[in-house]
């Protein structure tokens, strides 16, 4: 054995593969140590954003790396029997591949990071950053679960009783695949549907839609569904197929500029033009208003009223509503101290009779 010839006498069998176990750790700590600290003095000579992230993402998963590579290496100079040396290269085996899936997880993790780092969503025009977070996010779901697919087939083809299962998964697009596909249909369709939502993107993450009669922002798209978040704070959880199947308003989809309207019912005396002077008033005052579209119009006459719409636009649908809510409040109250017989009345004629 090694140490015994290092140290000239004999050292009990447990004992010299305990120290080889234990020099193996250590060596694999130390290594990951070095490289971290090399990380770390590149993050202060070139300030760079992927260093950081993956200095940040990747610094637990090395820390078992190293130490379990070192000592899957070591095995070979250890006394052990040739059973126990097979279950203990293959829990070992086991554990680096665990390691090693998380490694990638966190590599797609620091893509994502720096994607957010790239791409500001804050600002008020994100079309393009919404389009790219949807298909970004819709894509590292798809490959973690496929990176946890393959682990867990790598794994199950380490066991002799279970390999027939870890060669089904790996061959499921065979004969296996197929019948699976048949009794998962929905499945599939959902995971189609998915693809289809993130590159032809009738939805994208915090878009504002008109859904089961809600009004709300894309929350999160998954494989399988969609949350909205409603503007109560209510979810409204979707299959991710409502949204090729079914209609649905988007109100971002080109852009999320947004035009509003107040609708008033007035009484024919009422003068128009004193209602366009007020209402520009209120909007060249408001800093809800973006400045292109100003519009009062009779858009209708009924038997006693008149119906008035003051068109107003917006930057984003939030701000739209905010918007009519304060012109529709002091429009009626223009209305109300101004021209009091302009609000709807009713009328009634008395006939003498002779």
């Amino acid at each position: 054995m090694i140490l015994d010839s290092i140290l000239g006498y004999e050292f009990p069998k447990f004992l010299n593969n305990l120290i080889i176990a234990a020099l193996a750790l250590l060596t694999g700590y130390i290594i990951k140590v070095i490289l971290w600290q090399v990380f770390h003095v590149s993050t202060r000579i070139w300030d760079s954003f992927v260093v950081k992230a993956i200095s940040r993402r990747l610094n637990k998963p090395f820390t078992f790396f190293f130490p379990l590579f070192i000592l899957n290496i070591a095995t070979g100079f250890m006394n052990l029997n040739p059973v126990f040396r097979f279950e203990f290269k293959r829990v070992i085996g086991i554990c680096i591949a665990i390691v090693f899936a998380f490694i990638l997880i966190n590599i797609i993790k620091v893509l994502e990071d720096y994607f957010y780092h790239r791409f500001d969503l804050s600002k008020e025009n994100n079309l393009k950053e919404r389009k790219l977070k949807t298909q970004l996010q819709f894509i590292r779901k798809f490959v973690i679960s496929l990176i946890v697919f393959f682990t867990v087939a790598i794994i199950l083809l380490s066991f002799e009783s279970m390999r027939k299962i870890g060669a089904g998964l790996l061959t499921g697009v065979g004969v296996g695949g197929i019948i699976i596909g048949f009794a998962a249909q929905k499945s599939l369709g959902s995971l189609l549907a998915g693809f289809q939502i993130a590159f032809t993107q009738p939805i994208r993450i915090d878009d504002v839609l008109i859904v089961e009669g809600e009004w709300g922002r894309v929350e999160e798209i998954t494989l399988t569904y969609v949350v909205v978040s409603i503007w109560d704070q209510r979810r409204l959880i979707l299959p991710i197929t409502y949204f090729i199947e079914k209609p649905f308003q988007n109100w971002t989809r080109v852009s999320s500029e947004l035009l509003g309207t107040v609708f008033l019912n007035l009484d024919y005396s009422i003068p128009i033009p004193p209602l366009r002077e007020e209402f520009t008033r209120l909007l060249k005052e408001n800093p809800l208003w973006d400045r292109r579209v100003n519009v009062v119009q009779v858009t209708d006459s009924k038997e006693s009223i008149v119906e008035v719409r003051f068109l107003m636009s917006a930057r984003n649908s939030s701000e739209a509503f905010d918007l009519r809510c304060y012109v529709r409040e002091h429009m009626i109250a223009f209305v109300r101290d101004n021209y009091p017989h302009g609000l709807p009345r009713a009328r009634v004629e008395f006939h003498k009779t002779p």
